[in-house]
């Protein structure tokens, strides 16, 4: 049987050669539409720092901050935000809230437009004692103290450290999710692993963004493109891709340090913390029950740790119950909070 012009082997080299250049343009073209330079602070104040956004100096850094509502209010309600989140996540929320109370909420350390810590020290102690100073600069004696995921485990740990500034507790699924999750979500692993990491710093799909927040919510048929904009973009601000890499080592360490400390009888320091929550101090722990990516029993066992906790189960909601626009969680958080 004779071969033809197409089957001869330098028509096949061709062939390979056209593929191989095809697949290079493509490459090419999803690299520089992927392509995300850092972003000045600057630069990002005019869509994500409007008022009542704004600025002080604290602990070596410059903190962006809320402080809306009754400034008399004599028990305002301090607001933290997840890993990897920023205070806009109660922006539903802190409105409402503002009618009857004072709500302050704030971008930690290495979140947000305040960007990462000088010393890169995301440990629970040393982001309490941040919340701590931050209340002593606002003169807030005593505050309701509201923490989403690891946002709660700071005001869990801010309440152990100092009990007598925190008159209540409100927990939305608190924990270190990306160390507890059954699967973990895109852009902490992106974030998490070395390679991924180091690609991350210069290239970062929006779709990334998308498909990381389509895995938080119940129904990503809500996501609104502001919310991807608003995440995407202020991970993008000057060192939060850093920070958020060094948080997520930070966190797996800690979860390591715990778990040695429970094999060995001694429980862990997060367990120790609630241990040592006065009776007396109300706490409500929040749970979406299609929350894909924790534990399912989690929630039973982080109220059974703090004494006289309650749990609310919200059964329409995922892993951000306060963006997800649920009536519920809002009736919920407000009757807890007396607002």
């Amino acid at each position: 049987m004779k071969r033809g012009p197409a089957d001869s082997p330098s028509a096949a080299g061709s062939w390979a050669l056209r593929l191989l250049g095809g697949l290079l343009i493509c490459t090419a073209l999803a690299v520089s539409l992927s392509r995300a330079p850092d972003r000045a602070p600057e630069s990002l104040v005019a869509r994500w720092a409007p008022p009542p956004s704004q600025f002080i100096e604290l602990a070596g850094q410059v903190v962006h901050l809320r402080d809306e509502g009754h400034p008399q209010d004599p028990l305002p309600v301090l607001m933290l935000h997840d890993l990897g989140n920023s205070l806009h996540t109660w922006s539903a929320w802190a409105p409402r809230l503002a009618r009857q109370r004072r709500v302050v909420s704030v971008d930690l350390p290495g979140a947000g437009l305040t960007g990462p810590q000088p010393e890169a020290d995301y440990r629970l102690s040393t982001q309490a004692r941040f919340v701590l100073a931050l209340m002593d600069r606002l003169q807030l004696r005593q505050v309701q103290l509201v923490g989403h995921g690891r946002g709660g485990e700071v005001a869990l740990e801010l309440a152990a450290q100092a009990p007598s500034r925190v008159e209540r507790l409100l927990l939305l699924n608190p924990g270190s999710g990306p160390i507890l999750a059954r699967r973990t979500p895109p852009l902490f692993l992106v974030a998490r692993l070395p390679v991924l990491y180091w690609l991350a710093e210069s290239l970062l799909p929006r779709a990334l963004v998308q498909a990381h927040l389509t895995a938080l919510v119940a129904r990503p048929d809500r996501l609104s493109a502001e919310q991807v904009d608003r995440h995407f973009e202020l991970l993008l601000r000057e060192g939060n891709r850093r920070a958020l890499h060094e948080q997520l080592l930070q966190v797996q360490a800690e979860a390591h340090a715990q778990g040695a400390a429970a094999a060995g009888g001694n429980g862990s320091p997060a367990q120790n913390a609630t241990r040592q929550l006065p009776t007396p101090m109300p706490v409500q722990v929040m749970w979406g029950q299609q929350n894909r990516w924790m534990p399912g029993d989690r929630a039973a066992r982080v109220t059974a740790s703090i004494p006289n906790a309650v749990l609310v189960r919200l059964p329409e909601a995922g892993h951000l119950p306060q963006e997800e626009d649920l009536p519920s969680a809002l009736d919920a958080a407000r009757a807890f909070l007396g607002a």
